[in-house]
């Protein structure tokens, strides 16, 4: 019987874009939702790295193998190549350097994934035009106590990927769990990435 949680729906398409057997590195893990998914369905073998407590204890009764440590830190406990994919999932917005943080995703693993909301939402410009910071289910919090530091739009952090000198191999965007593929930068609450180093 399955002990796996139900994923989000970026979590899911991680998932889907991540080899069996893989090596994988998930940054800001959380509870090890993912982690657990890929051990018990692609037979992965993997760590986490979360700053919060209660989430690396949540891990550590889940069996998953996770480190406590600050990204914003770096990733300088892992090896070069280390991993197969290394995750970024809805953290991005959140660590204080996100250039730094995609060249050390770039550096232990070929293969990277990201997701992040779309701050380029049409509802966001709406709000940001009627004076007031968006507050959406994606971006849930007042300007006052978010964790958010960096938002980003899709061309945004395709600009940034191509500094850094990495190819986009995949994109997935959603809006309320759905794919969107129209007039996506506007639509798209919910990106997805993968990119691989040149």
């Amino acid at each position: 019987m399955s002990t796996a949680r139900p994923l989000r729906i970026d979590l899911q398409q991680i998932a889907d874009w991540v080899r069996p057997e893989g090596r994988v590195l998930d940054l800001g893990c959380g509870d090890g939702t993912l982690l657990a998914y890929l051990r018990e369905f692609k037979r992965c073998h993997g760590y986490g790295v979360e700053i919060n407590d209660d989430q690396v204890a949540e891990c550590v009764r889940s069996g998953i193998n996770v480190i406590q440590s600050n990204l914003d830190a770096g990733l300088r406990m892992f090896a070069d190549a280390m991993f197969d994919t290394v995750v970024l999932s809805q953290t991005l917005q959140a660590v204080h350097n996100a250039e730094s943080i995609l060249r050390e995703m770039a550096r232990v693993a070929r293969q990277g994934v990201v997701s992040f909301p779309n701050f380029g939402h049409w509802k966001h410009a709406a709000s940001l035009l009627a004076g007031r910071m968006p507050v959406t289910r994606d971006i849930p919090f007042q300007w006052y106590d978010t964790p958010n530091i960096h938002l980003c739009t899709l061309k945004d952090f395709e600009d940034l990927v191509a500094k850094v000198g990495l190819n986009i191999t995949g994109r997935a965007l959603f809006a309320d769990g759905q794919p969107i593929d129209v007039l996506p930068a506007l639509r798209a609450t919910l990106a997805v990435y993968r990119f691989e180093t040149r």
